[in-house]
This record gives structure tokens, sequence and C-alpha cells, in this order.
């Protein structure tokens, strides 16, 4: 496969990520919103734009949900990425997934983790020179 296409198919399952959190987090007042599924999907569009990143600059990572250890790895690459702060986006890969680790985060909490996204979102489109449209389709 085309390293670009490749970039990009992983631009947009984070894509996808992002919006089925924002889409949970923005319902209307009447519906609850499950937090630990925005924040697990933030976390998982979070670590998909960074791999997209990574994969772009032909850098390797591993088997890892481990945000910081991607944004060290991205770090490397540009300095811009040292002023994402990942915040708790990492213990949402595992800890509102399992009843073992069961947590269940706070509006503002997943707010935050969305926001996160989002930034991290923006600033990997910046640096590939891509816009959001062009992720919508894989």
């Amino acid at each position: 496969m085309n390293p670009k296409d490749y970039v990009r198919k992983w631009l947009h399952k984070g894509w996808e990520d992002y919006l089925t959190a924002s889409h949970e987090l923005n319902l209307p007042p009447e519906n609850e919103v499950i937090t630990s599924s925005v924040c697990f999907h933030s976390q998982q569009a979070v670590e998909k734009f960074l791999k997209a990143y990574l994969i772009s600059r032909g850098v390797e990572f591993g088997r890892t949900h481990s945000i910081e250890f991607l944004l060290a790895l991205c770090s490397r690459e540009d300095e811009d990425f040292e002023s994402l702060d990942p915040g708790d986006l990492t213990s949402y890969a595992v800890d509102v997934r399992y009843p073992d680790e069961f947590y269940t985060p706070t509006l503002e909490e997943a707010r935050k983790a969305l926001e996160r996204a989002g930034e991290v979102k923006d600033l990997v489109l910046r640096k590939l020179g891509i816009s959001e449209r062009e992720v919508e389709e894989p």
C-alpha cells in the first residue's frame, strides 16, 4: 500500500473516533452522556492521529496505547508537539473499558479529553497539510 494512502487511512480512523466522541458529548440535554465512551474515543483519536504523523515520518512505534510515548516520538520529529498536554488520555485506553478498573469520568473530564483530541487533530492535520474534509473519506 502506498505510504500516503496508509497515513490517510489512519487519519480517517482517528477522525471516526473523534466524531464518535464529539457526537456523544453533544447529545441533547435530555440524553445521558456516556463520559467513559467520550474519553475512550478521544484517546483512540489522539493515538491514531499521532501514529499517522509518525508513519508519515517513517518512525517505528510498535504496539502501544501510551499517548506520552507517542508524543515523545512526535516531539523528536517536530518540537511543536511538546506544547500538547496529554492529560489522562492514556488511562482512558483501558481504565474506562473494564470493570476491574471501574472508573466513570466526569462530564468535565470528557470535555477536556475531547478538547485535547481536537488540539492533536488540528496540529497533526496542519503538519501534514491535510484538511478535515480530506480525512472524512478513507
